[in-house]
């Protein structure tokens, strides 16, 4: 539960951090999709050197998006294996019944395990280094272009910032009962797998019951105050583009252009 990173945020006064949420929301779905644009050690070495940079401004230590990716590991080992062992190529280093590794897999497994670990990378940098309500601030004014159509743009921004807002409450609330259920003698993660999931019963039953408590005293607070929606509301939190949205912007232009023209010159 403590390796969960979603939803927190470091308050540090870096570049990263002083950015407005539209422009690093834009700069994480342009970096996903210009990460498919490399295919070779120099394009990798590229987004691995523009990822680390982005770390560096933000002032956040390394260490903490290593104790995100723990949470990720299972399905990117399983994803790298699957590709190393079930990807054809001409020279064949090891062969046994239906699995075969050459040396293209597992070329093509350390491309896929580099990708993975670049695009949580850049995510957990964007979770870390924005408030929750600002991050939902800024996806509900991207999205402000489908009121025109009857999209309840206003009420998928509070819903966003609120499931954002108490992530780590909740994670925070299911390692409190996890330890209350130990100190009464119940053992989590032994047995056979029926009684491992026997065992996150009395886990999950409490979670919910304290989960549907906070939701009500929530709704209970909103209605006290008199909230009935978007229409007509003022913003505490005013975005601001800056100079430096634009840079950031006009730095994955720059990067896609270096892979795009490495990939026509080698």
């Amino acid at each position: 539960m403590n390796s969960m990173l979603m939803g927190r945020y470091i308050p540090i006064d870096s570049t990263i951090h002083r950015m407005d949420p539209r422009s690093k929301l834009l700069a994480l779905i342009g970096f996903i999709i210009i990460i498919f644009l490399a295919n070779d050690w120099v394009g990798y070495s590229l987004l691995l050197f523009y990822t680390l940079m982005g770390i560096g401004l933000s002032g956040i230590k390394l260490s903490y998006f290593l104790k995100g990716l723990r949470p990720m590991l299972a399905l990117i080992l399983f994803t790298v294996l699957f590709q190393m062992f079930f990807t054809p190529g001409e020279h064949v280093i090891f062969k046994f019944w239906i699995l075969t590794v050459s040396t293209e897999s597992l070329i093509n497994s350390v491309y896929i395990f580099l990708r993975f670990v670049l695009i949580i990378f850049m995510s957990t940098l964007l979770t870390l280094s924005t408030p929750p309500l600002t991050l939902a601030d800024g996806i509900e004014k991207g999205l402000s272009p489908l009121n025109k159509i009857k999209v309840p743009v206003h009420e998928l921004g509070l819903m966003l910032s609120i499931s954002l807002r108490f992530i780590p409450t909740l994670l925070d609330d299911t390692t409190m009962i996890m330890n209350a259920q130990k100190s009464r003698g119940m053992a989590f993660g032994e047995g056979n797998l029926l009684q491992k999931i026997r065992s996150i019963i009395p886990v999950l039953i409490p979670l919910f019951v304290s989960s549907f408590r906070r939701a009500d005293d929530l709704a209970v607070a909103m209605e006290s105050r008199g909230y009935q929606g978007g229409e007509g509301r003022s913003k505490y939190r005013q975005l601001k583009w800056m100079q430096r949205d634009t840079f950031l912007l006009v730095s994955l232009l720059v990067l896609a252009g270096l892979l795009i023209g490495w990939s026509k010159i080698r």
